[in-house]
């Protein structure tokens, strides 16, 4: 652990030294960000990332009734024509939509808790050997954008994001050139021994594109599943299973997989009750599936790759999944930032952007129309007056120990739709209550920089999913090149590779109650407690003599999310919560509720055009 350990990773540290995410002292009221030394770049931090140490301590305090004491209210001589809350993707489209439909000389506040913009569509970098790799830490990739309304196809021209070039930028032949497909790495902890097998038992990692099969038939996978006799028995049976064993009309087929539990399918119909099996089928969802397959229906779980089902070689032959930037969504909001602060970095479009230093030092800069302030959680938001004809909103937000309010004559809440009740100290009840509804599954997204992948290549990984740890899947990044970014293309350089885990509560518990038992249990964690899991996974899985984690692993950043993908409270309290109030309305995805980067732009969309 000692290479590890010099880098400070606990609390997570820029590459570069200088460089420092300590809250800034605030000189001028009026140019908080502007005072940052040259040296902050928040992308190139590892350690814990996501929701990092300290960006959601304000935040918990008021959800959970704890105000803590902050010194006097600072009333800044700044009143913006609007005042965004959240700076994800939907933040950062609702400010280019109102720029759109108002002017771009409106002036623009975008306040944020984290230390970075773009929210879940985080960039990670790694520095290795000298040379940066860039990966992302949350939101992956431009989901079906075939299916986007052209609300978002005309955002994502205005603002560079050409789809066409992933028909190049994407190397579909890169896992077949090196033989990666899809496999399984079971640990000594839970199933007694480390093996890994040739063959993915799921669906699940069908969405990489160009990915390879598994190399073993189902005979011959369940025969090496390190399981009792009885307990291969039964997953042969579940690997040949399928809708065909159920016993039901075709005209009755959809509504019954509809209204039928996965489990009850898998013990009624398939006669599985091996612990081992059962293990296997309940992290074979991920997060394509948002929360414990247990949970599902038997549609759901077909849908989201689960265990049971007829093999499917392709995600979506009309979309496929190939549109992804090398630093995953993180590029649609640097984009957006550059569309919105032009003095920000060089370049004309989002792949010009991909390599260019972002010089935040520009985000808060006073004379720019928009501006986006970070390290600011939001803490209260209220009318002036009456809300039915108020003019303004006032917003109140920490920086540090210090606390400053601004003024809006118009205010979007892109945060957390769940914590808008405890932020917004005016709103309805009825609407505080639907909001209050609504709640999100964690998630975590490790990137962890190798100094080579030889181990990956020689055991055949391209996604390794893995029942008994952490983090259910391992992949090697997606092999896109543009924009003078080039992905690995010989094991013997370095890479970044990703691991995911959808933590799940206890089984069988309703998914809310599940995700926050999962929740806690994250953020208990400390980096050490990742870095050990992480050290175990990878070590068990990877061949001895071209693995060793002291010297091949070069850097990790634990991107987690406390609050990740969108799950939306029953009936209409999501339409409920998302009206109007005043000068103040809603967006995030949570909104729509849907965890897509489309369904964000068009959240952002809709509360602007509210405004109106």
């Amino acid at each position: 652990m000692n290479k590890i350990t010099r880098r400070n990773f606990v609390n997570g540290t820029l590459m570069a030294s200088g460089a420092s995410l300590l809250p800034f002292k605030i000189r001028d009221s009026q140019a908080a960000m502007s005072g940052l030394d040259s040296p902050y770049y928040p992308p190139a931090l590892t350690g814990l990332r996501g929701s990092h140490p300290g960006s959601n301590d304000r935040a918990h305090a008021l959800a959970w009734g704890r105000r803590s004491a902050e010194s006097s209210m600072t009333q800044l001589s700044e009143t913006y024509d609007l005042v965004v809350v959240g700076a994800g993707i939907s933040g950062l489209a609702a400010a280019y939509f109102f720029q759109q439909q108002h002017g771009t000389e409106k002036k623009i506040l975008i306040l944020d808790n984290h230390d970075d913009f773009g929210g879940h569509a985080k960039r990670n970098e790694h520095v290795i050997n000298g040379n940066t790799y860039i990966s992302y830490g949350g939101s992956q990739s431009i989901v079906e954008p075939k299916y986007a309304d052209q609300v978002v196809l005309d955002m994502f021209e205005d603002i560079g994001i050409n789809l066409t070039r992933f028909n190049s930028a994407y190397d579909l032949d890169f896992y077949k050139r090196h033989g990666l497909g899809g496999v399984t790495y079971f640990n000594k902890e839970v199933f007694g021994q480390d093996k890994l097998v040739q063959h993915p038992y799921c669906n699940y990692p069908n969405y990489v594109e160009g990915l390879l099969g598994g190399r073993l038939s189902h005979e011959d996978a369940a025969a090496a599943a390190p399981l009792s006799e009885k307990g291969r028995t039964q997953l042969l049976r579940v690997l040949n299973g399928g809708l065909h064993t159920l016993n039901v009309q075709e005209a009755d087929l959809q509504d019954y997989i509809d209204n039928h539990s996965y489990f009850d399918y898998l013990k009624n119909n398939l006669g599985v009750d091996d612990p081992g099996v059962l293990r296997m089928a309940r992290h074979s969802g991920l997060d394509w599936g948002n929360y414990s397959t247990e949970l599902m229906s038997i549609a759901e779980a077909k849908s989201c790759g689960a265990m049971g089902f007829a093999p499917k070689a392709v995600y979506d032959e009309d979309n496929p999944y190939i549109y992804h930037y090398p630093d995953g969504n993180a590029s649609i909001a640097r984009a957006l930032v550059k569309k919105l602060i032009s003095g920000v970095a060089r370049g004309s479009n989002a792949e010009a952007l991909l390599l260019a230093q972002f010089d935040y030092a520009e985000l808060d800069r006073p004379g720019n129309p928009a501006r986006l302030r970070l390290n600011s959680t939001v803490v209260n938001v209220r009318h002036g007056s009456d809300p039915a004809s108020a003019s303004e909103a006032l917003v109140s937000y920490v920086n540090g120990n210090q606390s400053f309010q601004v003024r809006g004559r118009n205010v979007v809440m892109a945060c957390y739709n769940m914590m808008i009740p405890h932020i917004v100290s005016d709103l309805p009840k009825e609407q505080a209550a639907a909001l209050s509804l609504q709640t999100k599954s964690p998630f975590v997204y490790t990137s962890v920089g190798l100094k080579n992948w030889r181990a990956m290549k020689d055991s055949g990984i391209g996604v390794a999913m893995s029942p008994g740890n952490m983090h259910q899947a391992v992949l090697m990044d997606f092999p896109v090149s543009m924009g003078g970014y080039k992905f690995t293309d010989s094991a013997d350089e370095p890479c970044v590779i990703q691991m995911i885990s959808c933590p799940f509560g206890s089984f069988g518990a309703e998914p809310e109650a599940q995700f926050r038992e999962a929740r806690y249990r994250m953020l208990a964690l400390q980096f050490n407690d990742y870095e050990e899991e992480i050290r175990c996974h990878l070590s068990g899985m990877l061949a001895g003599d071209l693995f060793d984690f002291d010297r091949d692993v070069a850097s990790i950043s634990v991107n987690r999310w406390a609050h990740g993908y969108t799950f939306g409270g029953p009936g209409d309290s999501v339409r409920r919560g998302r009206q109007r109030f005043g000068r103040i309305t809603v967006a995030n995805s949570d909104s729509a509720p849907e965890a897509d980067a489309k369904a964000a732009v068009m959240m952002a969309h809709r509360a602007v055009s509210e405004l109106a």
